[in-house]
């Protein structure tokens, strides 16, 4: 995102991540373990917001700047106000409040249930947050239409603009393996987390295919299957570092050789459909959050009840139909070309902030 401003829009300053006076407490929070950090982290923003948004715009006020950008991190703008005209500007995959009550959040429950008595607080300093910017860049129409109906905005400043890929350079367009019953058919699964993922039902899919007699192989990357799962027919990959030349060679052969991306995940977004889109390969996945999954473009997002034979079935209808298949590889490669890639994101971002701030 901020090589895409960077190179689409003009000059990115960051601005530090210190609390001003509220410094020591940040510090002593990162000194915590992750699972405390993480949560306790951005309530304890919130609670200081008045002391760690002076230092924001003394910030501000040492510099010149058009935009104030502001990412996930919805509690940094919390109480900030310029101290000259700018326009406020924040992006997020999810909020909060939205994802606390959407079927995703409702999956994972609640990890310190105390917590819930200041949901109220919350959802009033974001509501009070989003309502104050200027604009509001959603990547999914999930996400915008539980925030206009959740914080009461402005339709016309809450806009979608589909996230891409994290990939440095787009892999070059190529026609990808062919579907075809005298050949294997090979599934893809990515993700760290083995069951918020879907794993489990990306190996009974595996296992319903081959035992209607088709020849299903499936790759797994970021995580290794539990014991109970039987890895005959899987290849794992518990990580792979895209940083490194070798290991990306493997990732990126990995797409390309495959047929289908199947990951019946709980999230709000997915840069996991993006990359294969990327590489021309289809996504099966649940109608979870804003996934970037559109049905018959770049792959099926299925209901949240689907289960592995539904899935095997939808491989199978393209399995006896091989030119749908080919189709839906071209149109899922044209899905990234179009949207799904941070250029497009950029361009449309620098539209956006240019149009704004002439305006102001």
């Amino acid at each position: 995102m901020y090589d895409a401003l960077h190179k689409h829009v003009g000059d990115v300053h960051v601005l530090s991540a210190g609390w001003g006076a509220a410094e020591p407490v940040r510090r002593a929070i990162m000194a915590m373990p992750d699972k405390y950090n993480l949560r306790l982290r951005w309530r304890m923003h919130l609670l200081l917001a008045r002391i760690i948004a002076r230092g924001v715009r003394r910030e501000l006020a040492a510099g010149t700047y058009d935009v104030l950008f502001s990412t996930y991190s919805f509690q940094s703008l919390f109480r900030v106000v310029p101290p000259y005209p700018m326009t406020v500007v924040h992006t997020s995959d999810a909020t909060p409040t939205v994802y606390r009550n959407s079927e995703i959040g409702q999956s994972f429950g609640t990890y310190f249930a105390p917590s819930r008595w200041i949901d109220p607080l919350i959802t009033k300093a974001e509501s009070q947050t989003y309502n104050a910017a200027d604009l509001l860049l959603w990547p999914s129409d999930w996400l915008r239409e539980g925030a206009n109906e959740t914080y009461g905005l402005d339709p016309a400043k809450s806009l979608t603009v589909p996230w891409g890929a994290n990939l440095d350079t787009a892999p070059p367009a190529k026609p990808g393996p062919a579907l075809s019953k005298s050949a294997p058919v090979q599934l893809l699964f990515v993700g760290r987390d083995w069951y918020a993922k879907g794993g489990h039902i990306t190996a009974a899919t595996l296992a319903h295919l081959r035992s209607t007699g088709i020849d299903a192989r499936l790759t797994v990357i970021g995580c290794t299957p539990p014991p109970e799962v039987d890895t005959t027919y899987i290849t794992v990959h518990p990580s792979l570092d895209k940083s490194d030349p070798s290991q990306m060679q493997t990732f990126a052969a990995a797409y390309e050789t495959s047929h289908f991306i199947v990951m019946p995940s709980m999230e709000s977004y997915g840069f996991a459909f993006c990359e294969a889109s990327a590489y021309g390969l289809p996504s099966l996945c649940f109608r979870a959050g804003g996934v970037p999954v559109r049905d018959g473009i770049n792959g099926h997002a299925l209901p949240l009840n689907a289960d592995a034979p539904l899935f095997a079935d939808l491989i199978t209808q393209y399995l006896n139909a091989p030119s749908t298949y080919v189709a839906l590889r071209k149109t899922t490669r044209a899905e990234f070309a179009e949207r799904l890639n941070w250029d497009a994101w950029g361009q449309t971002v620098n539209g956006l902030l240019r149009d704004h701030v002439a305006a102001r």
